[in-house]
């Protein structure tokens, strides 16, 4: 009998809910200085820096030299924030734009909660497979 794999059974949730925790603090600040004269609103390329996230995390894995190390992954803030070009860009330089900077922030809050639903369903049907249900 084997033990449980973890990466197989979640899939890239784990880093996507990560990934979108840090994004959710990018938006949110955006927000909170949607009236800071020359404020640049920031963002990250989700896709992509999940992408990245999922290939590094597949192809680095340390070495455990003795019984008690534990695997360990890199960070997953090693991504460049990029500047939003506004559409309409305010007289004191601000970037922000509110209607936008909501929507993207409510979209990614709604993914992130997406994720955690599927995870709690697999931990719910993992927790069923060890009990032999």
């Amino acid at each position: 009998m084997g033990s449980i794999n973890f990466n197989n059974a979640l899939g890239i949730h784990p880093n996507a809910m990560l990934l979108r925790a840090e994004r959710a603090e990018i938006l949110a600040n955006n927000l909170a200085n949607s009236d800071t004269p020359g404020f640049k609103a920031r963002d990250m390329n989700f896709q992509q820096v999940l992408a990245g996230e999922t290939e590094r995390q597949s192809s680095l894995q340390m070495a455990a030299t003795q019984k008690g190390h534990m695997h360990g992954s890199s960070s997953s803030s090693d991504y460049e924030l990029m500047y939003r070009n506004p559409s309409q860009p305010s007289i004191d330089g601000n970037t922000v734009d509110t209607q936008i900077e909501q929507t993207l922030f409510t979209k990614n809050s709604m993914n992130y909660n997406a994720s955690f639903e599927f995870l709690s369903g697999k931990f719910k049907g993992l927790k069923g497979a060890l009990r032999g249900e």
